[in-house]
């Protein structure tokens, strides 16, 4: 028994005719006959009494219509579904994030991607990067986004990574005087309470070298172990940071008013890199795919975005 034969079948049940089934089926009337003979040839016994020209279903043939519609009806369903994956309209996203752009960033990228796709569902989970490049590693998640920190990538055997780099920014109190300045240097940070990650970060021996390049002492009064809760600090007017551009994207965004921070270019650079981090041994569905490519290209704007305003100040 197969589905060519169950949906013959449940056309000769609906129309209780073989020649009025042929012509809804496209097919002709001794094909459609050979088809329900050979059924019944696989069942042992006869699905149709044929007498005087009338085809009269036997009580088991009204058991297996039923069975047919439902297996037919999943079957179409299967099949819409399959389409729907392949056109990126229906499926999974599991997705896991550094923590500084999981706040706003991502989840507005996650919401932009699925407005149109009713029927995607997507988990976004915030670890730190070293765990999102071991969540991809063991696939339990299809794609991640992590900086390039003081533990480098991981296994290239079984990730795959591609790489942004950026300028990072000075997050200072809207009050502050250094506002008004196009680019903020170490010097402006003399007399200025600094916040920053943790020593082990290459961030922060970054901007320890920075500060050192100017003859400025690097003394943070506080640390974190991420980039997001130093901005706490910066918005009760506590200190000034140095952070990456994707954490201050996503406090514009959660803030419609502007907020209590304002971000300025910091000289001498200090490079921060991210990277969309995805398993090499599974392929990605197109779904996932689909939405790997809007994150590079949301990444590849903040890259642009970030150089741009970088190169207008040092003009």
């Amino acid at each position: 028994m197969n589905s060519k034969q169950l949906a013959v079948f449940h056309e000769v049940m609906l129309t209780g005719s073989f020649s009025e089934a042929a012509r809804n089926l496209g097919r002709t009337q001794p094909a459609v006959s050979a088809m329900i003979a050979t059924l019944e040839n696989d069942l042992g016994y006869k699905l149709f009494i044929r007498r005087s020209g009338r085809l009269t279903p036997v009580p088991e043939a009204n058991y297996l219509f039923e069975e047919a519609r439902e297996i037919l009806g999943r079957l179409h369903d299967v099949r819409q579904n399959m389409t729907r994956a392949g056109k990126t309209q229906r499926g999974e996203l599991r997705i896991v994030s550094m923590p500084g752009p999981s706040v706003i960033l991502m989840p507005q990228l996650i919401g932009r991607f699925v407005s149109d796709r009713s029927d995607v569902r997507a988990t976004l989970l915030t670890r730190s990067s070293p765990q999102v490049q071991h969540l991809i590693a063991t696939q339990q998640f299809d794609i991640g986004l992590a900086d390039q920190g003081s533990q480098g990538a991981g296994d290239p055997n079984l990730l795959e990574y591609e790489s942004f780099s950026y300028d990072s920014v000075c997050a200072l109190p809207a009050d502050d005087p250094l506002t008004e300045k196009p680019v903020v240097t170490p010097t402006d940070l003399k007399q200025h309470v600094t916040a920053a990650l943790f020593p082990s970060h290459p961030t922060y021996q970054r901007t320890q070298a920075a500060f050192e390049s100017h003859g400025v002492p690097f003394q943070p009064r506080f640390e974190t172990q991420y980039f997001y809760p130093l901005l706490s600090y910066v918005e009760a007017g506590l200190a000034c940071a140095v952070i990456d551009p994707l954490t201050a994207a996503s406090y514009r965004l959660s803030r419609q008013d502007g907020g209590r921070i304002v971000f300025r270019p910091f000289m001498p650079s200090v490079s921060f890199s991210v990277l969309i981090v995805r398993p090499r041994h599974r392929p990605l569905s197109k779904l996932t795919m689909a939405f790997n490519e809007d994150l590079r290209r949301e990444l590849i704007g903040h890259q642009t975005q970030t150089l741009t305003q970088n190169g207008a100040d040092k003009v």
